[in-house]
């Protein structure tokens, strides 16, 4: 079920009202609830997916209370490794056996051996990569006795497929959303409001902007061996915003979804865009990601506290597992190998974390050294998004290299995409100024008639924009 859809407009409030109203005595039931309605949201799509959620969590749930008790190092271990085979193995099957396999064949293809293996007719169950991810941290945590392991397969069942976050995100930690299964939960109206603001903004991002502006991208990318190098470059940065204002606004709604019900989510996104260096994109873009991938893979592999030479090993592979985990494609590794080159000098010269704070501080506008490392990070990720958006490596450095060699030839055509480039503009100044917040719409201080004129016109260019139902960017990973 799409967060963009007829059937979550009719599903959100009767879950709400059922929640709230009929079953705000007992919050056992109201897990319950949220059980049924995340396995309802998903099975929309698929029912028979449903099956991996469930072994998934039945699984990790049998570990976790294994783990609590269990004293021997090996055994604790063996727990462990069903976890990490149980979960990593689905993941490998659904996501990347065809790839792997098809790989192995052009490898020994160039090497004028023809192999004719068995392949799957596999379909990607949606989501799997992110509570895949958010099962297999609970687990990990259990292991580090860092938390203690559920005894509520209820509650642990609704944290593990809670609908506004499971397909898409954010990757929640235990620590932070399983606790909050387990304490009683009462309506506030200032927390549903707040929720019904993130929703609309997130919504807003989704429909008026990222699927508008993926016509142009849409087309960009399928002809770009005969457009002009400015408009190839229109193309990277049209996409760098779609990108953004699909998975972000996916973020925005789950994040005031949940609040709906009493639920608070991690912040997924702070700006991004208005990031001064590459250390920082990553600490502003897909944070349950990037943190994840801290905690779980860069500082087990020894993080920076070994040589200077074995960090640098550590943040490419990260990089490059990241790529993969976003797809099975040669593309994804090179997107990710790509981010840790642009990584590995601020390594080197131990400047990672210089920008902790947000960009000009509390000045109105950054200085013109602020603003050309902002432009330039944003530059540099904007290049590398083509490899995440490109269906081939060839196709990728073809469009790369367009930009280059195709030539300036500004045109009647070229005018048709200034109302998106205003689009854009309009988004980074309303961002620009509200960065200090956790979205523009954020417990405004506008009088409130101004408050309602903006609601409703920004519902109403929802509506009138939205043609038809697509689904996000990130559900396919």
């Amino acid at each position: 079920m799409l967060f963009n859809s007829i059937e979550f407009l009719l599903f959100l409030p009767t879950v709400f009202g059922l929640y709230w109203f009929v079953l705000s005595s007992s919050t056992r039931w109201q897990n319950l609830l949220i059980l049924f309605a995340s396995y309802v949201f998903y099975g929309w799509w698929d029912w028979r997916f449903l099956g991996l959620i469930a072994l998934s969590t039945v699984v990790d749930y049998g570990v976790g209370i294994a783990l609590a008790s269990a004293r021997h190092t090996t055994g604790r271990r063996l727990l462990l490794l069903t976890s990490l085979a149980t979960n990593l193995g689905l993941l490998g099957v659904f996501k990347y056996f065809n790839f792997f396999v098809d790989s192995w064949v052009s490898a020994w293809g160039s090497l004028g051996v023809e192999m004719h293996p068995v392949t799957m007719q596999i379909i990607l169950p949606v989501g799997i990569s992110f509570y895949t991810f958010q099962t297999l941290s609970y687990t990990i945590d259990i292991y580090r006795k860092r938390i203690e392991p559920s005894r509520d397969l209820v509650s642990f069942a609704a944290f593990v497929a809670f609908f506004p976050q499971l397909v898409a995100g954010p990757i929640e930690r235990a620590s932070n959303l399983l606790p909050q299964f387990l304490r009683p939960r009462s309506f506030s109206y200032a927390d549903s409001t707040e929720g019904l603001r993130q929703i609309l903004w997130g919504m807003f991002k989704k429909v008026v902007i990222a699927d508008q502006l993926a016509i142009h991208v849409d087309f960009i990318f399928a002809n770009y061996q005969t457009l002009p190098g400015e408009i190839l470059l229109l193309g990277t940065v049209f996409f760098a915003f779609q990108i953004y204002c699909d998975f972000s606004g996916y973020s925005d709604i789950a994040i005031g979804t949940a609040r709906l019900f009493g639920f608070r989510l991690m912040v997924n996104f702070r700006y991004p865009y208005f990031a001064r260096d590459i250390g920082e994109f990553w600490r502003r873009w897909h944070i349950s990601l990037s943190t994840w991938f801290r905690d779980y893979l860069y500082i087990p592999l020894g993080g920076s506290r070994g040589s200077k030479l074995l960090t640098l090993r550590n943040i490419v592979a990260v990089f490059v597992i990241s790529g993969l985990w976003h797809g099975a494609s040669w593309t994804f590794i090179a997107w990710g190998l790509l981010h840790a080159m642009y990584f590995l000098p601020f390594i080197l010269s131990n400047s990672h974390r210089s920008y902790l704070d947000d960009a000009a501080g509390g000045r109105g506008l950054p200085s013109l050294r602020e603003l050309g490392a902002i432009m330039l990070t944003f530059l540099a990720t904007s290049l590398a998004w083509v490899f995440f958006r490109a269906p081939s490596l060839e196709q990728a450095a073809g469009y790369l290299a367009g930009l280059v060699q195709n030539g300036v030839g500004f045109n009647a055509g070229t005018a048709t995409y200034l109302p998106s480039l205003a689009m854009i503009l309009a988004l980074v100044c309303v961002e620009w100024s509200y960065r200090t917040r956790e979205f523009p719409l954020s417990s405004p201080n506008w009088p409130k008639p101004l408050r309602m004129l903006i609601y409703f016109g920004l519902f109403y260019w929802i509506v009138i924009t939205s043609k038809k139902t697509t689904e996000f960017i990130y559900f396919q990973f």
